[in-house]
């Protein structure tokens, strides 16, 4: 079974979606998400320009070949772009094959390990109030886990905060703005202030457990914002309100930092959403150094490449926590929780549910009832994609916000 065509469709329906569409000379087609916030033309010109190419008269059932093909045959290796481009062209041919077999892609992995996967939603709220209501807004939602997030006093909007909500409202946080200025789209700039943020966190974490008990799983986000001592600072100052986990404490990418956060605290740490290959967790999971691994199916070479990660973590004890906001498109969600059933080594799967406008554009067959989602029963990763309906939401370009200090430094987010 060959491919004959390969397409790239580009939609907005309330923010940037990639998506790569693989047709099979039998007229199997299959999706993959290759959605890079803020970079999303660059993907799109990756895929159409070098990828699809290559892809014409292929076999579609040898996925791995074709992994390796890419991955290897184009020299440049790794980097967001190129491992996002592989990620839909490897989304698609495992859709294509469970289609072709007739069964859910979990199925194909070795079949469901639990009945559902455990997803965490994001509270958040400008003060400890508005927080409070965001928190019952999720719970009546049925989440049985969840970030937070809140505002710093003294500063102004902050990443990882949404606005406060009129009451009724639906609850939804898009970091990434469309700001315009002089006629060009620019990032929105924030100021930060990380010896405030220090104070003020543990007081949240306090009057959240005071409000909501012992038992309710909770999450915090440092979005890459400290230095590997201010990390463990926070993680120890945070030890009595008993994380789930804290994620993103420091900037990943110097793996040795995490060895002086883990010598000083024992709260969990998740970290990876901005890694694209096994490649970059080597230090950090040989010696142990975090607790949850956070790359997206989308960002770190599709089904394959995720499966080879989380095999490798598995050794080590360590587990998934997938990153799963909106500018994962519902492809590459649905992607993920394939994974998160049938592996042995799962952990928690980040879960923002999807406006209204982005699900008439992609159809689902997953669930999320009583906290927990499933991919559904539908042959392949259960998703179909409404073209005509896309083409009605024009990409504007969006850009996430950079953080500056008071002195104007450009900072870590």
């Amino acid at each position: 079974m060959l491919i004959s065509d390969v397409s790239v469709v580009i939609t907005s329906p309330g923010r940037n979606f990639v998506t790569l569409k693989i047709t099979t000379s039998d007229g199997v087609v299959g999706l993959g998400d290759a959605t890079v916030n803020g970079r999303e033309i660059a993907v799109a010109s990756y895929l159409t320009d070098h990828v699809a190419p290559l892809l014409i008269g292929r076999e579609a059932h040898t996925i791995e070949d074709t992994w390796q093909y890419l991955y290897r045959g184009a020299y440049w290796r790794r980097g967001p772009i190129t491992m996002a481009a592989i990620a839909a062209v490897d989304m698609a041919l495992w859709d294509i094959k469970a289609k072709v077999a007739g069964l859910p892609l979990y199925q194909l992995l070795g079949g469901a390990s639990r009945t559902g996967a455990l997803a965490y939603g994001h509270a958040s709220g400008s003060d400890i109030p508005a927080l409070f209501d965001s928190i019952r807004n999720h719970l009546e939602l049925g989440y049985q886990a969840i970030r937070i997030q809140t505002g710093v006093p003294g500063l102004g909007q902050v990443y990882g905060v949404a606005s406060d909500q009129k009451p009724g409202a639906r609850y939804d946080y898009e970091p990434a703005k469309r700001n315009v200025v002089d006629g060009r789209p620019l990032p929105v700039e924030e100021a930060w202030d990380t010896r405030a943020y220090l104070r003020h966190v543990p007081t949240v974490f306090e009057a959240v457990r005071n409000e909501f008990g012992p038992e309710l799983p909770l999450l915090h986000d440092g979005h890459h914002r400290m230095t590997p001592i201010q990390a463990a600072k926070l993680g120890k100052s945070l030890e009595p309100y008993d994380l789930f986990w804290l994620e993103d404490c420091t900037p990943g990418e110097d793996q040795a930092a995490l060895r002086l956060v883990r010598q000083h605290t024992t709260t969990p740490i998740a970290i990876g959403e901005v890694f694209n290959s096994v490649h970059d967790y080597q230090t950090l999971i040989t010696e142990r150094l975090i607790d949850y691994v956070r790359s997206a199916v989308t960002h770190t070479g599709g089904v394959t490449g995720m499966k080879k990660l989380l095999d490798f973590a598995a050794i080590y004890g360590i587990k998934s926590g997938m990153h799963g906001p909106t500018d994962i498109s519902p492809v590459g969600m649905a992607a993920a929780l394939h994974i998160d059933l049938a592996i042995h080594n799962f952990g928690i799967q980040e879960y923002m549910q999807h406006s209204a406008e982005t699900l008439d554009v992609f159809r689902t067959s997953y669930t999320f009832t009583n906290g927990l989602l499933h991919p559904g029963e539908n042959p392949g990763l259960g998703v179909d994609l409404d073209e005509e309906m896309a083409a009605k939401f024009e990409y504007t370009p969006a850009y996430l916000p950079v953080n500056r200090l008071r002195d104007g430094t450009v900072h870590d987010w």
